[in-house]
């Protein structure tokens, strides 16, 4: 069974401890999928020159944030590594090579949204570096190379934001900017239409784009579900909400009917 591909808008990492109605979305939705041999996270949390993927057998909860209630430091998620997986990405992505990394752990843009999903934590998980120093078009390719793991029963997750302007997020006023809800907007139109050449040329989308925008790593994930779409396969959105400079919208493509 070819496995479906996912972005996940993450947001705040109280998300993976405070119940509301993004964490049980990320809940219901393992519910409906096939459950994964193992997962592939690609998170804005863990910038790289070069590629590197995580080799651990047993990969550290990384607790990369400050400032948040101790409840979230006491998080542990222990869901196994996979290194013979880690090994296969690194023999599908042809350039640039891969570097496997034994000592990285799991980062709150994979285990924050994953606790939810599968919070028995007996999913194997694995990670892929983001290499933001690279265009859209590069992690576009990149991830075309990825495709065979899902016929091999990994679920591909890109994790994010599609906007994420921490400068200007207030969380005392919830109420999104216009221009964030505007940008938010254009991209799903988009998805809809197929149209990845702009998607991956996200400084050319209008005015919005660098408010929206500001560094690259929360968008970056968002190309890699939409460069394993495959032409008989369509998307659909959840979590649909933006929250002051962030929004929490959230790709699903491939599911089954």
């Amino acid at each position: 069974m070819k496995m479906p591909v996912l972005f996940v808008g993450h947001g705040n990492p109280m998300n993976a401890i405070e119940p509301n109605e993004f964490n049980r979305a990320w809940r219901d939705l393992a519910r409906r999928l096939p459950l994964p041999r193992a997962v592939l996270c690609i998170s804005a949390h863990w910038e790289t020159r070069g590629l590197q993927v995580t080799a651990s057998a047993a990969p550290e909860t990384i607790h990369d944030f400050y400032g948040f209630p101790p409840a979230l430091f006491d998080v542990q998620y222990r869901a196994p590594g996979e290194p013979r997986l880690a090994s296969r990405i690194a023999e599908l992505v042809s350039i640039p090579e891969v570097r496997l990394d034994p000592d990285r752990g799991l980062d709150h843009g994979a285990w924050s949204v994953l606790i939810a999903m599968y919070p028995a934590a007996d999913v194997p998980v694995v990670q892929l570096s983001l290499d933001t120093g690279r265009p859209g078009s590069f992690h576009y390719t990149l991830a075309r190379q990825l495709a065979p793991l899902r016929d091999e029963g990994v679920l591909i997750v890109g994790s994010g934001n599609i906007v994420h302007n921490l400068r200007l997020f207030d969380f005392d006023d919830p109420e999104p900017f216009p221009w964030a809800q505007r940008f938010d907007a254009m991209v799903r139109d988009r998805v809809l239409a197929r149209d990845h050449e702009s998607l991956m040329d996200y400084g050319a989308l209008g005015p919005e784009a660098r408010l929206a925008v500001p560094t690259p790593e929360h968008y970056l994930p968002l190309l890699y579900p939409l460069a394993l779409q495959e032409p008989a396969e369509s998307a659909g959105f959840f979590n649909e909400r933006v929250i002051k400079s962030i929004a929490m919208t959230s790709v699903l493509i491939g599911a089954p009917s």
